[in-house]
């Protein structure tokens, strides 16, 4: 039976130590951004908060790879010394607050975390008026802005890559499916803006119910959308633990074949690896972080503390070398949003990325489809932001 899920997100050393990636002075942003004074001579308190506490399954598990993988960055660093210092947010949005305060007096100059939206936002606005700033683990752009930064892959990151590739390859005639709750509905507005950044066109919208019979009764009408709008691809909001495994199964039996129409995801099509399996999702696209930077980092946590990390857990690695490079200048403004906004961006576990003044981000992602039941690469990540694929 088909099921839904609400949504929620041996190599060297040198070869994982992060830094800036070209690390360029931030002359045009604004000078007032917002941050403390450091003494890049001593250790920086950073507070780091996680839902450790939280009683919901895999909370515990999760705030540990995440404080593993900011402590993993911390030995990569290079003549920087960070003073990290724990707090458990218990997953509230109240404990968050009253914690990011307890951070504060306790000398954080910066934060990274917590993980749930409410509780970012909860933390941000208790220390705004600290001139402290949040580098949350959160995706959420709803929650970005102000002293606060969502460090997660957003649907924006995903929707602009694909668009613009989907354009390049002659398949930017696109008929957008998305579920009519809150996370299809930013997918759809981030799809949207990506096809109007990128030349694509909007050939269609289907909405549909986040049930097995939203889905059914949504087939005939994205058959129709797609006869209507001749050669066009099929963009999905869906997930796999949602909506997509339904979709790539009773569109081609209703006529909207997987062989002759592009299918286009907006989340990750490889997790569960179980999914590959499916015929639907064959030479489908979607896109991901770098592999061969991703799989290195996989490695050396493994290697380092025995287990897998989280899926997440690479935010924190990139948030503490982010904090780390930017330290590493020497300046006592090092922290400021104008220091964290700065152009060239930073590398992470992942690939490259960078803050953005509004508080969001922007991620190199590759683009990646599936052949014989394996990912395959068709459009490599860049690796700076001046290069293809921005």
């Amino acid at each position: 039976m088909f099921a839904f899920f609400k949504p929620t997100r041996k190599f060297t050393k040198t070869a994982l130590a992060l830094t800036a990636a070209g690390f360029l002075a931030a002359c045009d942003l604004p000078a007032t951004s917002g941050g403390p004074s450091i003494n890049t001579s001593k250790p920086v308190p950073v507070a780091l908060l996680v839902p450790k506490g939280s009683g919901r399954s895999g909370d515990a598990s999760m705030a540990q790879s995440l404080e593993n993988a900011a402590r993993l960055a911390m030995a990569d660093l290079q003549n920087v010394q960070i003073d990290l210092r724990v707090y458990d947010t218990a997953g509230s949005a109240a404990t968050a607050s009253a914690v990011a305060q307890q951070a504060v007096d306790d000398g954080a100059k910066i934060i990274i975390g917590p993980v749930y939206s409410q509780a970012v936002n909860a933390a941000g606005l208790s220390v705004l008026n600290k001139n402290i700033n949040v580098l949350s683990f959160s995706n959420n752009t709803n929650i970005a802005g102000g002293n606060v930064f969502v460090l997660g892959s957003t649907f924006e990151n995903s929707a602009n890559r694909l668009t613009s590739y989907a354009a390049r390859q002659g398949k930017g005639r696109m008929v957008v499916v998305y579920s009519n709750d809150e996370g299809g509905q930013l997918g759809k507005a981030a799809i949207e803006n990506g096809i109007r950044n990128s030349g694509a066109t909007l050939a269609g919208s289907v909405p549909y119910e986040r049930s097995q019979q939203g889905v059914i009764n949504a087939v005939p009408q994205v058959k129709a959308a797609v006869d209507s709008a001749g050669d066009a691809s099929v963009f999905l909001t869906s997930t796999t633990a949602g909506a997509l495994p339904l979709f790539t199964q009773l569109l081609p039996e209703a006529g909207v074949s997987n062989a002759t129409t592009q299918f286009i995801g907006l989340t990750r099509w490889d997790i569960p690896a179980q999914t590959l399996a499916l015929p639907g999702v064959q030479g489908g696209w979607f896109a991901l972080p770098d592999p061969s930077k991703s799989q290195n980092y996989r490695a050396r946590y493994q290697s380092t503390y025995g287990s897998a990390p989280h899926p997440i857990s690479g935010l924190a690695y990139d948030g503490i070398a982010a904090i780390g490079a930017l330290v590493g200048s020497g300046k006592s403004n090092a922290l400021t949003g104008a220091a964290l906004t700065q152009g060239a961006g930073f590398q992470g576990v992942g690939g490259i990325f960078r803050l953005l003044p509004n508080g969001t981000n922007q991620r190199g992602l590759a683009v990646a489809t599936i052949q014989n039941k394996q990912v395959v690469v068709i459009d490599p990540a860049p690796q700076t932001f001046s290069g293809a694929g921005f």
